[in-house]
């Protein structure tokens, strides 16, 4: 039982600093308001860095089954990456908890996997190469500390205005397409709520104003694609027949 106990206590102690165990599961007083914030903070986080995991993978099949990413802009993609990849560096740089930031790393080896069957698809092969080795060589200067934290702050303060053009991009393309093409609906909504969760998990846990900005306008951003989801709804799927009905001809 002690065994049990003890494995018990070191796994709680994993996510909850210790004061927090203490008024949990020995107080028994679990509606000690901080001690709540934190588990709710930490839930919520590591609950985002597991779905991070797979939220990007439905669009990837999607790619995959079709041979195609067709309706995805590959410069919205960029962006996107470029936002994603800030918030990672300039997280690690601040030593902010990994249930902070986690799904950062997973969403961006996801979406440069993105960018690059997108380019392979479209027969730029070699372009798809030298973009993903492009991108891991910027990303081991970024996190190597050889980039001064005044310039990876640079880059996160950009972040608003990156994820605000990169969501315009594929905005734009949904608009000028009259449908989302290849454009995943799981992944799109998966994106939205999680972008909401994190704004209370950054407030909560880094109480970095930059970084709980971005996560607003991300929120915002990743909201107007869900709704053009929602609006295209049918359009899509008439589309989508009428290419699978071209491949049978």
């Amino acid at each position: 039982m002690a065994t049990h106990e003890g494995l018990f206590a070191w796994l709680v102690l994993l996510i909850l600093p210790e004061e927090c165990y203490v008024e949990f599961f020995e107080k028994f007083n679990f509606l000690d308001v901080p001690c709540l914030k934190i588990a709710i903070s930490k839930g919520l986080g590591y609950g985002i860095i597991l779905g991070s995991v797979m939220v990007k993978l439905p669009q990837i099949f999607k790619i995959l089954a079709s041979k195609s990413g067709e309706g995805i802009s590959i410069i919205g993609v960029t962006f996107e990456l470029i936002a994603i990849s800030s918030t990672w560096a300039y997280s690690v740089a601040n030593s902010f908890p990994f249930s902070a930031w986690g799904e950062a790393f997973f969403l961006a080896v996801q979406t440069s996997t993105i960018a690059f069957l997108c380019l392979l698809y479209t027969g730029q092969s070699s372009h798809a190469i030298a973009y993903v080795t492009s991108y891991l060589a910027i990303m081991y200067v970024l996190l190597s500390g050889l980039t001064p934290m005044s310039v990876l702050a640079t880059f996160q303060a950009s972040n608003m205005p990156v994820v605000v053009l990169a969501k315009f991009m594929q905005a734009k393309t949904n608009y000028s397409n009259g449908h989302t093409g290849q454009l995943s609906a799981v992944t799109v909504f998966l994106l939205f709520l999680g972008s909401i969760a994190r704004i209370f998990t950054t407030i909560q846990e880094t109480g970095d104003t930059v970084m709980t900005l971005v996560y607003i306008v991300s929120t915002l951003s990743n909201g107007v694609i869900a709704a053009q989801v929602l609006w295209y709804w049918e359009a899509t799927a008439e589309h989508m027949r009428r290419q699978k009905t071209k491949k049978k001809e």
